[in-house]
């Protein structure tokens, strides 16, 4: 090799391109972390409703270290979703001086369970946060197995719409660890819709219901009715505790 004055001189200018990368990559990392880059501003895009800017403030206490280039946006990301009724967030650098915070705030459309502080979010997520009972009250309750949430509140939509007519919506939907529907009406009438049937899909059996309740089941007033006959349905009252059937 040393006799191969070409291949010398390669090799030495690859070391000289080398070096000065990492020469410029030094000064730059330290460019970086000398104060000539402060962080002045932090910026959140949207109001916020139900987070407290004082949790904020004190979860941002410490994390705001270093300058524009170095703060650590993952860490400051990973710490704001921790708080209770943040669902997202996403940080960026403004230049010069700003960091930009986008923060989704939890949107509860149902309780879950009955512990009395997991909700149920628009897209179906269980979350934990504490609110007024006034509020919680007013919110429709959902029950399931563990991961089941986003089917129930998706079945949940679709009972709804479908009990339309009938004039009474939905205020609890509990699907069972055997996988049954039970729903309850805002008049306190319990529907059992039971599993899914192949031959009888649980929304055929809710159709046939809403199909006759107003001509008649409204008058009889029916405590529960129990739709899990493939052909009919069974009812109790709820003055008299009678059961009757009719299909």
């Amino acid at each position: 090799m040393w006799h191969k004055p070409q291949l010398m001189t390669a090799i030495a200018d690859l070391l000289f391109v080398a070096g000065a990368a990492a020469l410029l990559a030094a000064l730059a990392l330290g460019a970086m972390r000398l104060p000539l880059f402060p962080l002045k501003e932090v910026d959140f895009v949207q109001p916020l409703k139900e987070v407290q800017r004082g949790e904020i403030e004190r979860t941002l206490s410490g994390l705001l270290r270093g300058n524009f280039f170095s703060v650590n946006l993952d860490l400051l990301r990973q710490s704001l979703e921790k708080l209770p009724w943040v669902r997202k967030v996403e940080v960026r650098r403004r230049w010069p001086g700003k960091l930009e915070i986008r923060l989704e705030e939890q949107q509860p459309v149902a309780r879950w369970g009955t512990s009395g502080t997991e909700l149920v979010n628009s897209y179906g997520e269980v979350f934990e946060a504490v609110m007024p009972q006034t509020q919680m009250d007013a919110l429709p309750e959902l029950a399931g197995p563990t991961g089941s949430s986003q089917d129930v509140l998706r079945r949940f939509d679709e009972f709804t719409r479908a009990l339309g007519p009938v004039g009474h919506q939905p205020r609890q939907l509990v699907l069972s660890p055997r996988l049954a529907w039970q729903v309850v009406l805002d008049n306190g009438m319990v529907l059992e819709l039971g599993r899914e049937q192949p031959k009888s899909p649980v929304a055929t059996r809710l159709s046939r219901f809403v199909a006759v309740y107003s001509s008649t089941l409204a008058e009889r007033k029916p405590g529960a009715v129990d739709l899990r006959y493939p052909n009919g349905f069974a009812l109790r009252l709820a003055a008299a505790g009678v059961d009757g059937k009719g299909k």
